[in-house]
């Protein structure tokens, strides 16, 4: 499987929690105020969202429905660590089931894949987000960076009028992959 459209989204998710479980893994108690790369979060607002996010995209492969009405704080107690590489197995498995990238799913009635290619990204730059919030280096598969460059440059328009992505930020010509697919989100990649 050497064209990137070919690479299931589930097995583009294995990899990505794989690399992403460990970052959250390592996040200290003493960290969880830090700020982050989202203006709008602090570490243990973010690792909040993200425990959201992959909870609720198990759903959507399922072509169920999300509920992002409210946030629980899953990181007050004890285990958080252990439940978060819990539920991003649970959101692979549901990404790798037969047709969880076939027809549409969401209340926006989006292509499944593009859905599953939003988790995949949420996944990714979330847990660079984390890492560079606690002082740590991360750099994703570089599979799962091929695998999304081409959804988040079509989602990109869609995704800024949503508030999601900020405006694109320009990466010097030695950029790698993966810092120009954070300048396409709004981060600044060789920022501290």
């Amino acid at each position: 499987m050497t064209n990137e459209a070919q690479l299931r989204i589930g097995d583009l998710l294995r990899t990505a929690a794989d690399d992403a479980v460990p970052v959250v893994g390592g996040v200290a108690d003493a960290s969880l105020g830090a700020p982050t790369p989202c203006a709008e979060y602090d570490v243990r607002a973010l690792l909040n969202h993200l425990f959201s996010v992959v909870v609720n995209f198990q759903a959507l492969a399922a072509k169920g429905t999300a509920d992002f009405s409210e946030t629980p704080d899953r990181v007050a107690g004890d285990g958080w660590r252990e439940s978060f590489a819990a539920e991003a197995g649970k959101l692979v498995e549901a990404w790798s089931a037969p047709g969880a990238e076939e027809g549409t799913t969401g209340a926006m009635g989006l292509p499944a894949r593009m859905v599953g290619s939003m988790v995949l990204l949420d996944l990714t730059v979330h847990a660079w987000d984390l890492a560079r919030a606690t002082g740590r280096a991360f750099e994703p598969d570089p599979a799962v960076v091929a695998g999304l460059a081409g959804e988040v440059e079509r989602m990109a328009p869609m995704a800024r009028q949503a508030g999601v992505f900020g405006d694109a930020v320009e990466v010097p010509g030695d950029a790698t992959a993966f810092e120009r697919l954070l300048a396409v989100t709004g981060r600044d990649p060789r920022a501290r």
